[in-house]
C-alpha cells in the first residue's frame, strides 16, 4: 500500500507563491533589457549620422575651396605675363601720341607707320579684353589707395580735395583683381584748410 504523504511537494507552491513572483521578475528582466539595448543602439545610430553629416559638409566644402582654387589659378596664372604686356600697350598709345594729325597729312610713311600701331594696338587690347584684363583711368574720381598712387597734388583745381585731376599712367585690373595701379595727380586741399582732407600719398 502506497504512502501518498511522501510525495514531494511542487516547489511551485511553496508558501506564499514566491518562487512563481521570482520566476515572473526573471522573465521581465530581458524584456527590460532588451528596450535599454534598443535605446543605446538608437543613440549610436543617430550619432553615426550625425558624424556622416558633418564628414559630407566637410567633403563639400574642401571640394568647392578646390574648385575656387582651381578657377583662381586659371584666371590669374597669367597675370605676371599680363603685367607685362600692358607696358606695351603704354608704349604703343604713346607712339601714338607722338606722331602729330599734321605729320600723318604731310608723310605718307609716318601715316602708315601711325595706322600700323592704331592696329597692333586694337588687336592687343582685344586680347585684354578676352582675358578680362580692364584699363582703369580714374580721372574725375575719388583718390582710391586700393588702385591708385598719388605722384602729386595741384593746387587751385576747383575740385575737392582728393580728386583725380590727371593720371599719369592709366591702371590695369585683370578679373576685378588690380594688375598695375594707376599713376595719378590729385587735387589738393586749399590753403585755408576749408573742406580739406589730408590726403595719403604713400598708400
Amino acid at each position: 500500500m502506497s504512502d501518498t504523504n511522501n510525495t514531494p511537494a511542487d516547489p511551485k507552491l511553496e508558501t506564499n507563491g514566491q518562487p512563481a513572483a521570482n520566476d515572473a521578475a526573471a522573465a521581465a528582466a530581458p524584456e527590460a533589457g532588451g528596450e535599454d539595448r534598443v535605446a543605446k543602439l538608437e543613440a549610436e545610430v543617430a550619432s553615426l549620422k550625425d558624424q556622416l553629416l558633418r564628414a559630407m559638409a566637410e567633403t563639400e566644402n574642401t571640394r568647392r575651396r578646390a574648385q575656387r582654387d582651381r578657377e583662381d589659378a586659371s584666371k590669374f596664372a597669367v597675370s605676371s605675363f599680363a603685367k607685362d604686356l600692358v607696358g606695351v600697350a603704354d608704349n604703343l598709345r604713346r607712339a601714338l601720341e607722338a606722331v602729330p594729325p599734321e605729320g600723318r597729312e604731310k608723310d605718307e610713311m609716318l601715316k602708315s607707320l601711325a595706322v600700323g600701331v592704331e592696329a597692333t594696338e586694337r588687336q592687343l587690347l582685344g586680347a585684354f579684353e578676352r582675358a578680362a584684363i580692364k584699363k582703369v583711368d580714374p580721372t574725375g574720381e575719388p583718390f582710391d589707395p586700393n588702385f591708385h598712387q598719388v605722384m602729386f597734388e595741384i593746387e587751385n583745381t576747383g575740385k575737392p580735395a582728393g580728386t583725380v585731376v590727371q593720371v599719369l599712367q592709366p591702371g590695369y585690373t585683370i578679373h576685378g583683381r588690380l594688375l598695375r595701379e594707376a599713376m595719378v595727380g590729385v587735387a589738393k586741399a586749399p590753403a585755408d584748410g576749408g573742406a580739406a582732407q589730408h590726403i595719403d600719398t604713400t598708400a
